[in-house]
């Protein structure tokens, strides 16, 4: 399903699908920083959107920045939601032992589009069973 975003950014500074069939939309830096080892840094991307209610923006690391450099979004995803009319920003997290450089321009993460539903929550006195009832992280055996 195609739809409409409405859109305002920097010039040049729209987001890109890379390829045809890419999900998620390239979305660059409009200022150039340093990440230190370890550190984090809420990043400009210029770009500001709008698209129609049901659906939600997600910001996603970039996995080629994840995998050479440990860079990666630190709320990952990110949520726009579709009320926001701010700038789109993107909290990079550098999990390496070396300094990051972004330069103005550079890929820093990805935003991709997807339709969700809203809950309506009714309050009960107790949940219904289920086979894994409480049991928490880790009881599904090892990995």
């Amino acid at each position: 399903m195609n739809f409409e975003v409405l859109l305002v950014s920097e010039p040049g500074f729209e987001p890109v699908y890379a390829k045809p069939g890419d999900a998620g939309a390239d979305l660059r830096s409009t200022e150039t920083l340093v990440i230190s080892a370890g550190s984090r840094a809420l990043v400009k991307t210029g770009v500001r959107i709008a698209m129609p209610d049901g659906f939600v923006g997600l910001v996603h690391p970039r996995s080629g920045l994840a995998a050479k450099h440990g860079i990666t979004v630190l709320n990952a995803p990110g949520t726009v939601d579709a009320g926001y009319r701010g700038e789109i920003m993107v909290t990079l997290l550098n999990t390496s032992t070396e300094e990051f450089a972004i330069e103005r321009g550079d890929r820093i993460a990805q935003l991709v589009f997807q339709r969700f539903e809203k809950a309506r929550f009714i309050e009960v006195i107790e949940l219904p069973e289920s086979s894994r009832g409480d049991s928490g992280f880790g009881s599904s055996g090892r990995s």
